[in-house]
């Protein structure tokens, strides 16, 4: 069981992450030399180098260890894992997959415990709360998260809005569509929704849904959307249509990160990378960036987050489960787990408090220069949830995974938005599905 107390912070900061576990050491007599393979879906150039760090100072600790980072993909990496399963052919550290995948994975079997390297971790040292999610029954854990995420913040141009006289940030749907309406002139469309048949439509979609006050499950995990609260999340998905690029039929997640960083559209929808690429790819708006919760279908209506708890597992069958165990913990010392923050700041939050609170991490100038937009996300996060686990009154949904996959909304957006079926028909062929996948 994992236990209560844990290494300090200065234990944590001075380098935790595989000092506690115990490792087999390698001499030139040992067996042949180890092999771990590490895969993500994160890949952009500044996290590989981070990795990179990660990798070489684990290696440096560890003689005859060699590390492998293999990327992997948010849309593909359902069957990237299915065949790995199915080969006998695992990783041996998957991280950045949305803890629902770890659920799912977890209860059929195929993931090792996990609480040994949380215990190498130092439980107090995460943020309260933050293992929650991956406490698959008492005291037993499938998985932590490598970060937390606010991934449907509101990204703003204050010079559009002064332009198109814009006074106050939406808080509202109406006052979303308002302020799209009007700051949509010549190039610039308002908004960057995505509509293709992919997760983005199906996990904005939800985010929606929660926005009109409403829930894809009941506490009990009944299906719940045969209501006014998910006909009116279709209904304004529809009529925002008209402010999005005619290239939104197939935005995926990178697609609608570039529309708002490359000034295509005046407001966003996305995690704290937009700090970084807008940094990097289009600094002369940088100054006019700023983000705030996404609106709701009225003030009454409280925001709702989307987390997908990036998280770090270990498939079961993993080869030498020891020093996987070790390396796992490892990602979580200090140098080089900031360095990874640090490669988008503000797109993984970190799990660690110590971390969080430490002159290296602050020190980062796009964190120094975005202070309240970080504050506001790390909260945001912190506060968040996902189709696993959709308010704090929910049982975990382990088939979150598998419904998320299934494109099940993103095909009920596309037959209402773009084929204007009749939205009773789309509805109850929603609850027919999933009520079948809750099954499977």
């Amino acid at each position: 069981m994992v236990t209560s107390t844990g290494p300090s912070r200065r234990i944590v900061l001075a380098g935790l992450g595989g000092a506690a576990l115990a490792a087999p050491a390698l001499t030139p007599a040992s067996a042949q030399p180890v092999v771990l393979r590490w895969w993500s879906p994160q890949t952009a150039p500044a996290q590989r180098e981070a990795y990179n760090f990660q990798i070489r100072t684990f290696q440096e600790a560890n003689p005859g260890v060699t590390v492998n980072f293999e990327a992997t993909s948010d849309e593909g990496y359902p069957a990237q894992m299915a065949a790995a399963f199915a080969s006998g052919q695992v990783p041996n550290v998957v991280t950045h997959l949305p803890s629902f995948a770890v659920s799912q994975y977890w209860a059929n079997n195929l993931l090792e415990p996990f609480n040994s390297v949380i215990d190498a971790i130092g439980p107090a040292n995460f943020f309260e709360g933050a293992n929650r999610i991956y406490e698959v029954a008492p005291g037993q854990f499938a998985g932590t998260g490598i970060g937390g995420s606010a991934a449907n913040m509101m990204w703003l141009r204050q010079d559009l809005m002064r332009e198109a006289g814009v006074t106050e940030v939406p808080r509202t749907w109406d006052q979303l569509r308002d302020a799209c309406r009007r700051m949509q002139r010549g190039p610039v469309f308002g908004a960057p929704l995505p509509y293709a048949r992919n997760s983005m439509t199906s996990l904005i979609f939800i985010c929606f849904v929660h926005g009109a006050g409403g829930s894809i499950f009941t506490p009990d995990l009944q299906v719940n959307v045969e209501n006014d609260a998910f006909r009116n999340a279709l209904e304004f998905y529809k009529s925002m249509r008209e402010f999005c690029p005619p290239g939104a039929t197939n935005y995926s997640w990178g697609d609608s990160l570039t529309a708002f960083v490359s000034g295509a559209t005046a407001t966003g929808i996305y995690t704290g990378r937009v700090l970084a690429n807008v940094a990097t790819q289009n600094p002369r708006i940088a100054s006019s960036v700023t983000c705030h919760m996404y609106p709701t279908i009225s003030a009454a209506t409280p925001h709702w987050t989307f987390n997908d708890f990036p998280s770090v597992m270990i498939p079961k069958g993993a080869s030498n489960i020891e020093m996987t165990r070790r390396f796992a913990a490892h990602l979580f010392r200090a140098d080089g787990y900031i360095r990874q923050l640090h490669a988008a700041p503000g797109h993984v939050l970190p799990v660690l408090r110590p971390i969080y609170e430490s002159a290296e991490y602050q020190a980062n100038p796009l964190i120094q220069a975005n202070r309240p937009a970080v504050q506001l996300m790390s909260q945001a996060a912190s506060a968040g949830h996902n189709l696993g686990w959709e308010t704090t009154r929910h049982r975990p949904n382990v088939r979150a995974g598998q419904i998320v996959a299934s494109h099940v909304f993103a095909e009920a957006v596309q037959r209402f938005v773009s084929n204007n079926e009749p939205i009773a028909t789309v509805v109850s062929d929603v609850a027919r599905r999933l009520e079948q996948l809750m099954r499977a």
